[in-house]
């Protein structure tokens, strides 16, 4: 019998749990920080080392944390459905929980890219990017990350995803971040839509949706008992 399809979206609300902070928290990491100084084409342009400086460390915290309950409850579901993972995340906490289909709409921050070929990508050794790491070209090597006022290209990918999808769970993600926040308008009001996390998101939808205002993990305690015995 074929595996009904599941698609989820995930946000940072999933990672703070493995003490990874969420953009808008208000002791959060990028605290301190302006967007424009860290996370534009823009500020790369300059001040290179500074924003080297400013993912070295959220990269040393990501490799620090660890995936928590609710990263190996989705990954437990496979057993019953075909999960695909679409995240907001750039950490590799869903792949470390062991997740088999992860597609990454904002980067990933364990990659490093090319600033002269995009479709050069390198996996990077430890926690530590410097100037003077270079691509087979020569060029300096960036974050592997989707800057603010950058294209997102995994766009359309999901999108696809999403229209196929047979239920879709919405976790850890205020759906406030666009083009990310746009794919749940892809999927069918005639199929079911659950979303978890502790305030109430706002979806414009009325019928097959279920919410449950709490935490990832103890969300998924309990979306994996009613998901599990259907």
């Amino acid at each position: 019998m074929q595996k009904q399809k599941l698609v989820i979206l995930s946000g940072a609300g999933i990672s703070a749990e493995s003490g990874l902070k969420t953009f808008r928290d208000s002791d959060g990491l990028w605290k301190g920080y302006r967007v424009e100084d860290v996370a534009t084409l823009a500020a790369w342009q300059a001040d290179m080392q500074m924003v080297l400086d400013f993912y070295n460390m959220r990269r040393k915290n990501v490799l620090e944390a660890e995936p928590n309950k609710a990263h190996y409850l989705l990954k437990q579901l496979e057993d019953k459905f075909d999960i695909q993972i679409i995240t907001q995340n750039v950490d590799n906490l869903h792949e470390r929980a062991g997740s088999s289909k992860i597609l990454h709409l904002h980067g990933i921050i364990t990659q490093a890219k090319s600033t002269y070929d995009d479709n050069l990508i390198y996996e990077i050794n430890g926690w530590e990017m410097k100037m003077g790491d270079r691509c087979e070209y020569g060029s300096q090597l960036r974050p592997n990350i989707v800057w603010f006022g950058e294209a997102v290209p995994n766009i359309e990918p999901a999108i696809k995803l999403v229209q196929e999808a047979d239920l879709m769970l919405v976790i850890g993600t205020s759906l406030q971040v666009y083009p990310a926040a746009g794919l749940i308008q892809y999927f069918s009001n005639a199929k079911p839509l659950y979303v978890i996390d502790p305030k109430k998101v706002p979806v414009t939808r009325s019928q097959n949706i279920t919410f449950i205002e709490s935490t990832a993990s103890d969300g998924m305690e309990q979306l994996f008992e009613i998901l599990t015995k259907q």
